[in-house]
């Protein structure tokens, strides 16, 4: 240690120092003042004597103010104590553009300093810097700080060091630079000691290093790297932007920034639907996505996704939001490629979110026309409100459908997802001429077509996405999109569209609907994950002409709405295996249902009594099995004279049903009544 001075000798002592050291020095850098302004908070606690020769922005301030130390060094405002980064993920927002504390090291102005503690805290970036000349510069501190100091604070007491390390990693600093020999001596070890256990690197400064001179190289080599950041951003969003002025959409987009950043991109829907993509078929696999059969679209796990970088498995990706509006259109996911992603490619990103989002709101804007006209001449088709069935089938090959006579293909046709956006556009007609020129030339080896009405409708009572700070499109019109993308995946001139409270498709079909049905079914309703809702859906027969599509439409209707009331949410019924319930559902009156069930069953009946439950269930069995009384007693796992004396014990209740068939079919009619929900 030096010798003991008085403080008022030492402060006066040190002020002429500076003093001699700033009247020496030639004019600094042009610019530098500028360059301290704009990215360090002013310190006005510096006007406390430093020991070193300080930045002449802090040596003027200092000079202009008269007032003592002890009012320089009052106790500051507080601030809140700084988050630590989630391990999760890096907010897009605190993106890091700086420089490491081993990139700092090797500027000039730090020449002959080394880390003497923390080093595997070497990789922490540096983002400011800042001067300690206050004992208590917590409040002042700010994450990914250097900070700097003499130690003249902590002068007559250096063990708060010790217990500075501690709170500075905690503040998210990112390495204190100390000149110990004048006022500090040799370092404690315990210093020492709790920077290696925390990581946190202590830089030992020469002492002929000046303060101003880190201030300058640091700062200035941050504002070159944000420089370069922001040039590179502009590229970016300058090249997409032309992209899309010469109306390039989300294929285009995503395959150029593909290019750019050197890995997989895609564009998907705000519940993980892909959009649009290019190289998706490498990180598919990925845990971030939900696993789909080979044939299907793999889905992103939005819902678990949160915007920034992260890193899966060795597998490092970028996700921005797609607003506009306020509205939350999607995500844009680049995964790395040939090298991990920095800061550049984050704003790179971003910028091109922008863009993505103005491709996808003009998207929008068109099939939002173009869909209105289409669901008005389909709802006119299928409420049979035109009159020539030809005339009709024309009309809907001019909007890319196609519903006339014709040959069922052989199988559906996939379409890549990239184009799968596209749905309600121009393009559609190119593709149904396509499929229609496809299907000619396998038309003598297919079956006669048919033609099927799909209806689903979304299920009632349940919530949408996650809460964010971004609104969503009406559920209706995400619904239908959906169904719109996975139809146009496989054959676009299939008829879709989305009416009030459902969506509508004519399909075309074969011999069995079913297969194809489900496939679609599953493709719209995914895995339910990222917010998506369940569906019902009813399917009609199938019908040979255009003429009979108003009959298949009320019949999918009805189908939805029956199974709905069997089976519950995400029914699927097919209006041809309703069997009685086709005609039950031809009863407007509710009220009517229920007192015919009442009045048949009389006290098999009642709600919630055990008894009764469990007499319908063998009354039930009986009629399945065509009173049976071997065969029910084996399925109900009771002994023969059990089953009598139940068959007899129902008889008082309901008649004599073993002998009279017309009670049986109103008590099977009664009992199917009592499957119906909502009655």
């Amino acid at each position: 240690m030096t010798d003991p001075m008085s403080e008022s000798e030492a402060e006066a002592s040190l002020m002429a120092e500076s003093e001699s050291e700033l009247e020496s020095k030639s004019e600094m850098e042009s610019g530098v003042e500028s360059i301290v302004e704009a990215a360090v908070e002013p310190i006005v606690e510096t006007a406390e004597p430093a020991g070193e020769k300080t930045a002449e922005k802090t040596a003027e301030m200092a000079d202009k103010t008269a007032e003592p130390i002890a009012q320089a060094t009052a106790e500051p405002r507080p601030r809140p104590a700084p988050a630590r980064p989630a391990d999760r993920g890096t907010p897009l927002g605190a993106t890091p553009i700086g420089l490491t504390v081993t990139q700092a090291l090797a500027l000039p102005a730090l020449a002959g300093a080394r880390i003497v503690a923390g080093h595997a805290g070497h990789g922490r970036v540096v983002e400011r810097v800042n001067v300690m000349e206050v004992p208590d510069i917590l409040p002042w501190v700010k994450p990914k700080e250097l900070l700097l100091t003499t130690g003249y604070p902590l002068r007559h007491s250096p063990s708060p060091l010790t217990e500075l390390i501690g709170d500075l990693d905690r503040a998210g600093l990112s390495a204190i630079a100390i000149k110990p020999h004048r006022y500090l001596g040799d370092l404690p070890p315990e210093l020492l000691a709790a920077a290696d256990a925390l990581g946190f690197p202590v830089i030992e400064l020469p002492e002929g290093v000046a303060f101003d001179d880190i201030l300058t190289d640091v700062l200035s080599d941050i504002l070159d790297r944000q420089s370069a950041v922001l040039a590179r951003a502009d590229h970016v969003h300058r090249t997409l932007a032309q992209i899309a002025l010469e109306g390039g959409g989300l294929a285009e987009l995503t395959a150029e920034l593909a290019h750019i950043l050197g890995g997989p991109v895609l564009v998907t829907t705000p519940d993980g639907r892909v959009l649009a993509e290019c190289g998706a078929d490498t990180v598919c696999h990925l845990p971030c996505f939900d696993a789909a059969p080979a044939d299907a679209d793999h889905r992103l796990r939005t819902e678990a996704e949160q915007p920034g970088l992260t890193a899966h498995h060795g597998a490092q990706h970028a996700l921005v939001p797609i607003v506009a509006g306020r509205v939350d259109h999607g995500r844009l996911v680049a995964f790395a490629g040939r090298r991990a992603f920095d800061a550049a490619d984050v704003a790179a990103l971003e910028r091109a979110a922008t863009v993505a989002a103005l491709a996808v709101v003009k998207q929008l804007a068109v099939a939002a026309v173009e869909d209105k006209y289409r669901a008005d001449f389909l709802r006119d088709l299928l409420t049979g409100r035109l009159d020539d069935p030809q005339s009709a089938a024309a009309h809907a090959a001019t909007l890319g459908w196609d519903i006339g006579p014709g040959r069922a293909p052989a199988g559906p046709g996939r379409i890549p997802a990239g184009a799968a956006y596209t749905a309600g556009s121009g393009s559609a007609r190119t593709a149904g001429a396509a499929h229609a020129s496809t299907s000619a030339r396998a038309g003598e080896a297919a079956e006669p077509r048919r033609l099927v009405v799909l209806v689903a409708e979304l299920d009632p009572g349940q919530s949408v996405l996650p809460a964010s700070q971004h609104a969503l499109r009406p559920a209706r019109e995400r619904f239908a999109a959906a169904w719109q993308t996975v139809i146009a995946a496989r054959d676009r001139t299939n008829p879709v569209a989305g009416f009030n409270q459902e969506v509508v498709v004519v399909l075309k079909t074969g011999e069995d609907p079913d297969p194809l049905v489900r496939s679609l079914i599953a493709e719209v309703s995914g895995t339910g994950g990222g917010g998506r809702r369940t569906f019902s859906t009813g399917v009609s027969r199938r019908v040979a002409s255009v003429a009979d599509l108003p009959a298949a439409y009320e019949e999918a209707r009805r189908a939805v709405r029956m199974g709905r009331r069997l089976n519950g949410p995400g029914s699927v019924a097919h209006f041809d295996a309703l069997g009685v319930y086709r005609l039950l559902s031809l009863v407007p009156d509710p009220d009517e249902l229920r007192d015919f069930a009442r009045q048949t069953l009389k006290g098999l009946a009642a709600d919630g009594d055990p008894d009764a439950e469990d007499l319908r269930t063998t009354l039930e069995v009986l009629l399945d099995t065509n009173l049976n009384v071997a065969e029910a007693a084996r399925r109900l796992h009771f002994h023969y004279n059990t089953l009598r004396y139940r068959i007899g014990k129902i008889e008082r209740l309901v008649g004599p049903f073993m002998e009279r068939p017309d009670l049986r079919l109103d008590l099977s009619v009664a009992l199917r009544i009592l499957h119906m929900r909502g009655l």
